[in-house]
């Protein structure tokens, strides 16, 4: 029984998950779209939903703890300045995950994960008229 075990492995010693994950952080902030496996998505949930939560404190501490769990300044910056603000307001639930297809390599699912505010929206179609 897995009673008490939190969170998937990956295939990764614990020191590579933890940066592919930090990486996976900083790049969804950067980005605010990206497409990665199914299990990299459901994992990098977790954590980024937990980071914003923190970040919408937005004092001393949370920055602290922001920059410990994820070393991109920028990013950071961009997540107290920019992402967090979006969320003031919802009580959780900042991103969504969305399959895509399957990897031409191995067939491994692809999802894309994204934030649900604040998005660019798609232009409406242009009518015919």
């Amino acid at each position: 029984m897995r009673h008490g075990y939190l969170g998937r492995k990956l295939h990764r010693p614990t020191d590579e998950r933890r940066a592919l994950l930090r990486n996976l952080m900083g790049s969804l902030i950067r980005y605010e779209r990206i497409t990665t496996t199914e299990a990299r998505a459901k994992e990098l949930r977790r954590h980024i939903e937990r980071l914003i939560t923190t970040a919408r404190r937005g004092d001393l501490h949370s920055r602290r703890l922001v920059l410990s769990a994820l070393p991109d300044p920028p990013a950071a910056a961009k997540l107290f300045h920019v992402i967090a603000p979006r969320f003031k307001d919802r009580p959780g639930g900042y991103t969504r995950l969305t399959r895509v297809g399957f990897r031409k390599g191995d067939g491994a699912t692809l999802m894309q994960i994204e934030f649900v505010e604040g998005e660019a929206e798609p232009a409406p179609a242009a009518s015919g008229a």
